[in-house]
């Protein structure tokens, strides 16, 4: 799912109360939450104890206990409807502020490889979908954001493109075992699917992962489940064969300027 993926440039948290002070209720919740969370230090990202924190972080900020409940309870019931309203607005924007062309890194991974299954993960307004599509690949994308897929839908119908297509997030969308011989993770969260992505694919086929690496960080807001340590990727997929794996510095699909990005390509070994 795309979860907390744009990578914005750092604000404090009284700039953040500025900009979202228009906003309703439910949203102004989520957008404090989310940029209290993306400060966080990596290994606090990940622990377990991250409403207390944050309990914590309100009442310094001079939320009462009434508030606080309040707030995390909005968090709750609205957090996933607020992201996908925020790409309903960002993907198909008329003047999109991300790469609309097919993501580089899958373009040469795909290279010479015989088409077969393909899914794209979090797929968006298709890019990838659609050129995987136009290669030969029976492809499959899903994203939760039925805007965002109804008009990759419409783009792949001008262009005579067959593609799958299911709004849904990775939580609810079956990805089967054995299935597919190329997964494209393109500036997508996949923490807690990394076991589920190796069962899905066929011996021989490939996880193809794009995001950014955690110094990209520095200076800017990103999400954290699209930013990855140093050797990451090749540890949570640890059961694949590395093909290729690289932390240069350069353009991101997403987010303006140059840093640091993580690109991993793994092969489920042929049994």
């Amino acid at each position: 799912m795309l979860i907390l993926a744009l990578a914005t440039q750092a604000q404090t948290a009284d700039e953040v109360e500025k900009r979202i002070a228009n906003l309703p209720a439910a949203e102004r919740a989520y957008e404090r939450f989310r940029f209290w969370f993306t400060q966080l230090p990596p290994d606090q990202q990940r622990g377990p104890d991250n409403q207390d924190r944050y309990r914590t972080y309100l009442k310094q900020r001079g939320f009462a206990d009434a508030e606080v409940d309040s707030q995390l309870k909005l968090i709750e019931e609205q957090g996933q409807r607020s992201e996908i309203a925020r790409w309903h607005q960002i993907l198909p924007a008329e003047r999109p502020a991300f790469n609309t062309n097919p993501n580089a890194f899958l373009v040469q991974m795909a290279k010479g490889r015989k088409p077969g299954t393909a899914l794209d993960v979090g797929m968006g307004q298709g890019r990838n979908t659609i050129w995987l599509a136009q290669q030969g690949w029976d492809t499959t994308g899903f994203d939760p954001a039925e805007k965002a897929v109804a008009l990759a839908r419409e783009n792949a119908a001008k262009l005579s493109v067959r593609i799958h297509t299911e709004i849904k997030g990775s939580e609810d969308f079956d990805f089967g075992e054995r299935h597919w011989d190329l997964i494209l993770v393109s500036y997508v969260s996949l923490r807690g699917d990394e076991a589920k992505l190796m069962r899905a694919l066929k011996p021989g086929g490939v996880v193809i992962v794009e995001g950014f690496h955690r110094d990209a960080t520095k200076g800017r807001s990103i999400g954290s489940g699209v930013v990855f340590d140093t050797g990451e990727l090749v540890k949570l997929f640890s059961g694949l064969r590395v093909v290729r794996y690289e932390e240069p510095v350069g353009k991101p699909d997403f987010g303006s300027g140059t840093m640091r990005v993580v690109r991993y390509c793994g092969e489920r070994v042929a049994e």
